[in-house]
């Protein structure tokens, strides 16, 4: 038998991170891969420095005109592109990852030729359709045929919803090999932390890049004016969209506030792991703090991860609560308490399971999908996360 093809789709920091365990376990299955990156994210400071930094090479196909276009376009024009490379190649499988305008295009393209469909980090749900992240993960749960679940409570999001209990699998999600393959050893951070200028859990590390909080010139200043007010060093990576909003509307930075290039994964987490809170609207951050251990104020409307609240890791809050959470979390007894506390996204497996599953998916003829598997309770059993 011919070694099974498997297009993987991918266009943002995030998804450079999570699927690079999926890729190298793909890589010792034998599976040929044809990784395309739409061009979502274009800059290279979010996206040359990540493929280093997880290990892989750059790829060889990126799509045109798509980095800074608008969501429509960037999403037909990622359709139109893809579904003309995957008539040429006929992969058996298509692995998209969370809930982009990349993963939308690329679920979209497979499923309409009849090429089946593999979701990284499925079943996530935040229930606010004004998140276009939300409209995202309902049509690629729509339209895929392996969900491959960070947790069992992505598992049930899916069934409620009618999705077939034989497609449902809880896997883990791979964040968690990602930061600790990433994640460099004491003398390594220290250095990093020395040459950005902080001191060890002596200041606190923030992003924000969320429209929700950056294309409100008032929600702005008021984050960064709850930023300032913490009482402790604030360093600021940038995001480009960060950036152009804070020149765009003439916002001044508070002085305990200061800001600072984009850094690569090795070094965010470095930054992460050595700062005694995170502020972010991230949702990736949201997961890698429950693997380092440390505290997060989540600055959004809304969480599709619950379960790192529930855990006790992060507090969800407007710019307005922003210093009330951080009290809670900073507790001596919390902060002890995460720092043994497992994270509750997996065992870091889940890329050797993710690849597992979309090897079943690629050896079938196209349209076909795995053979039935346990429903997701005694799968949750027999792959532990």
């Amino acid at each position: 038998m011919n070694a099974p093809r498997v297009t993987v789709v991918m266009g943002t920091r995030p998804e450079i991170i999570k699927l690079a365990p999926v890729l190298l376990a793909l890589e010792a299955l034998g599976v040929e891969q044809d990784v395309v990156f739409t061009g979502q994210h274009y800059d290279p400071e979010l996206t040359e420095v990540f493929f280093r930094g997880c290990g892989l090479r750059p790829p060889a196909t990126v799509l045109e005109g798509v980095g800074g276009a608008d969501r429509v376009d960037q999403i037909t024009a990622s359709i139109a592109q893809l579904s003309l490379r995957m008539r040429a190649q006929r992969p058996g499988a298509v692995v998209v990852q969370g809930d982009t305008n990349s993963a939308n295009a690329g679920a979209q393209a497979a499923h309409y030729l009849g090429v089946p469909v593999v979701h990284v980090e499925a079943g996530l749900r935040s229930n606010d359709r004004a998140m276009p992240e939300e409209v995202n993960r309902l049509l690629i749960g729509a339209l895929a045929d392996v969900h491959c679940c960070a947790t069992a409570a992505n598992a049930e999001n899916l069934l409620r919803a009618g999705t077939p209990a034989r497609a449902v699998h809880v896997t883990g999600n791979p964040i968690v090999e990602a930061t600790r393959r990433a994640l460099p050893g004491p003398v390594q951070q220290s250095r990093f932390l020395r040459d950005v200028g902080v001191e060890q859990d002596g200041y606190v590390l923030a992003t924000v890049h969320r429209p929700e909080n950056t294309d409100d010139p008032q929600r702005l200043r008021d984050l960064l004016g709850a930023l300032g007010d913490l009482g402790l060093p604030v360093l600021l990576p940038l995001h480009p969209r960060t950036r152009a909003r804070l020149e765009g509307f003439g916002l001044a930075v508070p002085a305990a506030v200061r800001l600072h290039e984009p850094v690569g994964h090795t070094e965010f987490l470095s930054l992460a792991a050595g700062s005694r809170l995170v502020v972010s609207d991230s949702g990736g951050v949201q997961e890698e703090v429950t693997v380092l251990g440390k505290p997060l104020v989540v600055v959004r409307n809304s969480t599709e991860r619950p379960e790192a609240v529930d855990a006790g890791f992060s507090v969800l809050t407007s710019a307005a609560g922003v210093r009330e959470a951080a009290a809670s979390l900073l507790r001596p007894e919390h902060l002890a308490a995460l720092a043994t506390r497992p994270s509750p996204f997996g065992d870091g497996r889940a890329g050797l399971r993710i690849a597992a599953l979309t090897l079943a998916a690629a050896l079938p003829p196209a349209g076909s999908v795995p053979a039935p598997a346990p429903a997701p309770a005694a799968a949750a059993r027999a792959v532990p996360v």
